[in-house]
C-alpha cells in the first residue's frame, strides 16, 4: 500500500499503544466510519455477522463501504440491520492486479458503468472509490471519463492521493465532491486548510493522522483546524487488512479520546453528524 501507509499504520500502533485502555468518562459518540472496506481477505476471519457486531460494539451507526471486491460492501449492503446505514461506493479494484493500472484501463470505467446501473447497488450508489492516485496518473483519459461520470451522477470521489493529483481532479471537475483519504497523511494542518477554502467540496478523512495527538492529547493546530472547519471531516477505520479489524475498537477508542476534548458541537458533526450530511441519512438513535 505504499511507505506512507506502512508507517502510518506503525505510528498508529504507538499511538493505540501509548493511550492504554479506554476510560471514557461519558457515553462514547455514534460514529460513521467514511473508511471502511470489507476485502475479500477478512472475510473467513470476519464473517458479516462479526462485523456486524464490532460496529455495534464500537457504536458506529453508518459506514461507506467501499470493498475489493464491491461483493463485501454487497454482503453488508444486504445484512444490515435498520439501525446501521451504509452507503456504498464502487470500489475500481477487482483485485490486487488493479492497484497499479486502473487508472488507464478502459476495463474499469465499464465495470463503474455497469455497478452503478446494473449491480447489486445499483440505485444505492453514492460514490467511486476509494482510489488510490498520485501525480500524473489523474491526467489519463480514462481517470477524466470516471470524474465525468462521478459528475454526471452526483457521486462523490475517495482520493487516496497526493496533492498533485487532487488538484488535477479540480482542474477535471471545479465543483467536484471529493473525500481525501487520510487528509493527506501527512499535508501540513495550515496546508489543509488553504485546500479547503480553495475547494468547498473537499471533505477530510482522518484514517492515519496519527498526528491529530500529542503525547496524548489533542494537537493544538488540529484544534485550531476542526474549529475553523468543523463541517469538513470524517473519521474511519480503513481496515485495508485483516488486521485491522482486530485493531477496530482502539482505533474508535482513539478518535473518541480526542474528540472528547473538542466542543461537543463540533466532536458530533466529525464524529457522525458530517456523514448524515453530505449523504442525507439519519443515523439509528439505538445502537446497530
Amino acid at each position: 500500500m505504499g511507505k506512507l501507509m506502512l508507517a502510518g499504520q506503525a505510528l498508529l500502533a504507538v499511538s493505540l499503544t501509548a493511550i492504554g485502555a479506554p476510560a471514557f468518562a461519558v457515553e462514547p459518540l455514534p460514529v460513521f466510519d467514511a473508511h471502511m472496506h470489507y476485502n475479500i481477505e477478512a472475510r473467513e476471519s470476519y464473517p458479516t455477522a462479526k462485523v456486524l457486531e464490532i460496529f455495534r460494539q464500537n457504536n458506529v451507526r453508518g459506514i461507506l463501504g467501499n470493498s475489493r471486491p464491491n461483493e463485501g460492501t454487497e454482503l453488508l449492503l444486504s445484512a444490515a440491520p435498520a439501525s446501521l446505514a451504509v452507503v456504498p461506493f464502487i470500489r475500481v479494484y477487482r483485485d490486487r492486479a488493479d492497484y497499479g493500472t486502473w487508472h488507464r484501463n478502459p476495463e474499469i470505467v465499464a465495470m463503474i458503468e455497469r455497478e452503478f446501473t446494473q449491480g447489486k447497488m445499483a440505485g444505492k450508489v453514492r460514490g467511486i472509490g476509494e482510489f488510490h492516485l498520485y501525480g500524473d496518473e489523474a491526467k489519463s483519459k480514462e481517470f477524466a471519463q470516471i470524474v465525468a461520470f462521478a459528475q454526471k451522477h452526483n457521486l462523490w470521489l475517495h482520493a487516496h492521493s497526493d496533492e498533485a493529483a487532487l488538484e488535477h481532479i479540480f482542474r477535471l471537475a471545479p465543483k467536484a465532491k471529493v473525500i481525501w483519504a487520510h487528509t493527506g497523511f501527512s499535508v501540513a494542518t495550515d496546508r489543509v486548510a488553504a485546500l479547503m477554502r480553495k475547494y468547498p467540496d473537499l471533505m477530510g478523512e482522518l484514517s492515519y493522522r496519527n498526528d491529530i495527538t500529542d503525547g496524548g492529547k489533542l494537537a493544538t493546530r488540529w484544534r485550531a483546524l476542526f474549529t475553523e472547519h468543523p463541517d469538513r471531516f470524517l473519521l474511519g477505520s480503513d481496515c485495508w487488512v485483516t488486521e485491522r479489524w482486530g485493531q477496530y475498537g482502539e482505533i474508535m477508542d482513539y478518535y473518541q479520546r480526542w474528540l472528547a476534548e473538542l466542543p461537543r458541537a463540533v466532536a458530533l458533526k466529525i464524529a457522525y453528524g458530517n456523514g448524515e450530511r453530505i449523504f442525507g441519512v439519519r443515523l439509528s438513535a439505538s445502537a446497530p
